[in-house]
């Protein structure tokens, strides 16, 4: 049994420990995610307790057929979509802002510069990779979410298929056009430094 395992079975026979041990482990990846999916830090934080409670009311109910991180986020994601709704959020880009970027195949009109190979300065690309985090707001909820759970959780793309409710290809698109506007936005850091 692994250690996470272990947790929630200690947190099913009713141990605070392993609770606080779950919430130190997983709170802040929660607080990302929710953050993907509703537009205020507060709202965030909302769905994040609710999902705590859930988790405590309803342990007893994990039967154990995905992980308990799989099963975890899925409680977070619908508790942030109810709290979405009740926001009202809008997506802060259009998805037609990006087409002249492809074709009509779907194949690059100009294929992207490899801007990583120009950064020399270490700084600077520390810099860039701060951005990122800033930047992931700008992406719409679906593709946010689809690079949160993939690049940054490390969730298989059978696990956020399932979580999201995504086809393969559909995720693999998504994915792809998330990381595609996290490299443009990062190419126009680039083009000012």
């Amino acid at each position: 049994m692994g250690a996470e395992e272990e947790l929630v079975a200690q947190l099913r026979a009713g141990d605070e420990e392993a609770f606080a041990a779950l919430v130190r482990m997983y709170h802040n990846r929660l607080l990302r995610l929710a953050q993907t999916v509703v537009a205020s830090r507060s709202v965030a934080e909302e769905a994040v307790q609710d999902t705590w409670l859930a988790v405590v009311r309803g342990v007893d109910r994990f039967e154990g057929r995905s992980s308990f991180k799989t099963w975890l986020f899925q409680i977070l994601l619908n508790r942030a979509r109810t709290a979405a709704k009740r926001e009202n959020r809008t997506d802060l880009l259009a998805e037609s802002d990006w087409d002249e970027r492809f074709d009509g195949s779907g194949a690059w009109v100009s294929p992207p510069t490899h801007w990583s190979d120009l950064v020399d300065d270490r700084v600077v690309a520390q810099r860039l990779a701060f951005r990122v985090h800033d930047i992931l707001p700008l992406l719409p909820d679906v593709q946010r979410q689809v690079i949160m759970l993939r690049d940054v959780e490390g969730l298989s793309s059978s696990d956020v298929g399932t979580l999201l409710g995504l086809t393969d290809g559909n995720q693999r698109v998504l994915l792809h056009r998330a990381r595609t506007r996290v490299r443009h936005h990062l190419e126009m850091e680039m083009d000012t430094v």
